[in-house]
């Protein structure tokens, strides 16, 4: 019999998950980004849910109390992207043939372009919001988007992102970011004093550990849909735009106008239909 996964567990890391909807459903893995955790789907999962969908949305590495290695090499993609197959493959334990869609956000989206690209045997389609591709993203930073980085940099100096967190500076980067003010309040609470913003930035601060690893074959052939948001301050649309040419199965580019960077929590229902969309093509 299905029953629901509200943790799981790899190389000694305690993983916990939201698991929502239809226990007969086909699955929906929803990856949550920077600096949110998985609350940041709690709109988007009831719409999915009532199309008959079955959502685990996991606390990922850095977040989860009982997944938060210390060391910076601890948080490298590739890493990350077998915590998120750890759990396919605790669903795929369960029985039964039902097919799971991967969800991103932000560096969930990195996350989920690594595993599309990797284990394409455990993914049935994929939709990215916001991240494009990652080879797309480095040639991106040639342009604009460098400018539009600028925050990475800062994140890898030791003490400097904690700092800012503990004094609010960063609920004010946060707004200036699009966050609204509820946004921010959430964050306060269930990053910073939930003790996971050390966590969260450890995904930063492996990045130099991470980029030899982009130079993999990390073709996508999964059917993939790119979302981008133009009112997005931290991803130029340059990035998104050349994301096709590492994707080679069905694959769909949407923009949305007027929207921030954080479309799961500012347009719920645009970012259900899109995955809904992706879902019903594949």
């Amino acid at each position: 019999m299905t029953e629901r996964i509200t943790q799981y567990e790899r190389d000694g890391l305690v993983f916990d998950v939201a698991d929502t909807g239809p226990l007969d459903g086909p699955v929906v893995v929803l990856l949550h980004g920077f600096p949110e955790r998985n609350t940041c789907w709690r709109d988007v999962a009831p719409l999915l849910h009532a199309q008959g969908l079955r959502t685990l949305a996991p606390d990922q590495r850095g977040y989860s109390p009982g997944a938060r290695p210390p060391r910076r090499r601890d948080y490298v993609l590739p890493e990350l992207s077998r915590d998120v197959a750890a759990l396919i493959e605790a669903v795929r334990g369960q029985g039964g043939d039902v097919p799971i869609h991967l969800v991103g956000h932000d560096w969930g989206a990195m996350v989920g372009w690594h595993l599309a690209a990797k284990r394409p045997e455990l993914v049935a389609s994929y939709t990215a919001f916001s991240v494009p591709h990652p080879a797309a993203f480095v040639h991106a930073l040639r342009g604009r988007q460098a400018l539009k980085s600028w925050y990475m940099a800062a994140f890898n100096v030791p003490l400097l992102p904690e700092w800012l967190g503990e004094t609010g500076r960063m609920r004010r980067m946060l707004r200036g970011a699009g966050m609204t003010r509820a946004d921010v309040a959430r964050f306060q609470t269930e990053i910073v004093e939930y003790g996971a913003l050390p966590g969260g930035l450890g995904y930063y601060r492996a990045l130099p550990f991470s980029l030899g690893g982009l130079r993999d074959d990390l073709t996508v052939r999964v059917p993939t849909t790119m979302v981008w948001s133009d009112g997005d301050t931290a991803l130029d649309r340059k990035g998104p735009e050349e994301t096709a040419e590492y994707c080679t199965g069905p694959y769909e580019f949407v923009e949305l106008v007027g929207v921030s960077h954080w479309i799961p929590t500012h347009a719920p229902q645009e970012a259900a239909e899109a995955i809904l969309g992706r879902i019903g093509d594949a």
